[in-house]
């Protein structure tokens, strides 16, 4: 979706007839190529930061924080103000950005795996190791039509917008009233809300708000079982992949029990643990298998020197314990009718 031209031309050579066609687009006169700039999305990679943008500002590996870009407006980070009309705005994404107690911090382009890290959490969320199990085992491709319940934070949603554009639809369904509406001016604010659809409705009474069009179903509420019937009168005809996000053994069984009784085949579940393993240095001993019986006296003689007797390399260990998992993630699959 182009929102926006520039057009690289000598201003005293621009003619008015010009300046006139592309005024609407914001025409900045810069060189001798017309070139289309895309406004940010989630979606979609824009170059330079513009005014209404979500940044993420990268002070290190483990603190990052987003940043509504405005015009006059400061955000303040350990390493001093950030100015965002003279240190955000027009700037590359990817720049580093000096603020003013001296320190630098870098400005990176929106991502559904940063916004996971960044976003503000008003429900326990996924994480992007869950949601790459997610979308692959849900086939999720570009064009598909997918329902989702519970919205909660939209970490999942994120990524499943960014897997099924530019020409899928994300029908998500919240029942809390404000975490649905401030998922939706979330979308609105990341360019992404022409692919999704947010209603605010409990899912178990009222199912998804469509028939006979996903590709997919996504279930993330506290009994996924009574939304089963929901889900497959949402699928096509021509069948379909479930999934159902369980913390507790529990749930699963039910569910799986729902899932059966609702005719869907292919009934699996997926404990998702997560093994955090230790990377150490070890030195290992060099086996000696004593003197090569084909080789000459003299050769042996010259070879007698001390060798070296260790070798060092890098190993992991597994952890002896798991404390616990994330959840359990149940796949089912929609037979075609």
């Amino acid at each position: 979706m182009v929102s926006e031209w520039s057009w690289r031309q000598s201003p005293r050579a621009t003619p008015s007839y010009v300046q006139k066609i592309f005024c609407p687009f914001r025409m900045k006169l810069t060189g001798f190529v017309a070139v289309a700039e895309v406004n940010m999305s989630f979606v979609e990679y824009s170059d330079h930061i513009q005014d209404g943008d979500t940044a993420i500002i990268y002070l290190g590996h483990d603190s990052m924080m987003p940043v509504k870009v405005q015009h006059g407006a400061q955000t303040q980070t350990r390493y001093g103000a950030i100015r965002h009309s003279t240190d955000l705005i027009g700037k590359p994404y990817g720049s580093k950005v000096t603020c003013s107690k001296g320190g630098w911090v870098h400005v990176l382009h929106p991502t559904p795996e940063l916004w996971t890290v960044t976003l503000p959490h008003r429900t326990q969320i996924l994480y992007t190791t869950d949601i790459a199990m997610i979308t692959m085992m849900l086939e999720l491709r570009p064009g598909s039509i997918v329902c989702e319940s519970g919205t909660g934070s939209g970490s999942l949603s994120h990524a499943i917008l960014r897997t099924i554009a530019p020409t899928g639809h994300l029908h998500t369904v919240e029942f809390h009233q404000q975490r649905a509406e401030m998922a939706a001016q979330e979308f609105k604010e990341h360019r992404v809300d022409h692919l999704v659809t947010v209603r605010n409705q409990d899912v178990c009474k009222d199912g998804f708000g469509v028939v006979g069009v996903a590709d997919a179903v996504f279930l993330d509420i506290p009994s996924p079982w009574e939304a089963v019937k929901h889900a497959k009168a949402a699928m096509k005809k021509q069948g379909g992949r479930v999934c159902s996000f369980s913390p507790c053994i529990e749930q699963v069984q039910r569910t799986c029990e729902a899932l059966a009784d609702q005719a869907f085949e292919e009934i699996s579940t997926l404990e998702v643990l997560l093994r955090v393993h230790d990377v150490r240095t070890a030195s290992l001993p060099l086996p000696d298998f004593g003197s090569d019986p084909t080789e000459t006296p003299e050769k042996t003689a010259a070879d007698s020197a001390p060798k070296q007797t260790n070798v060092t390399i890098k190993t992991t260990t597994p952890p002896r314990e798991i404390p616990g998992h994330t959840g359990y993630l149940t796949f089912a699959t929609k037979p075609r009718t």
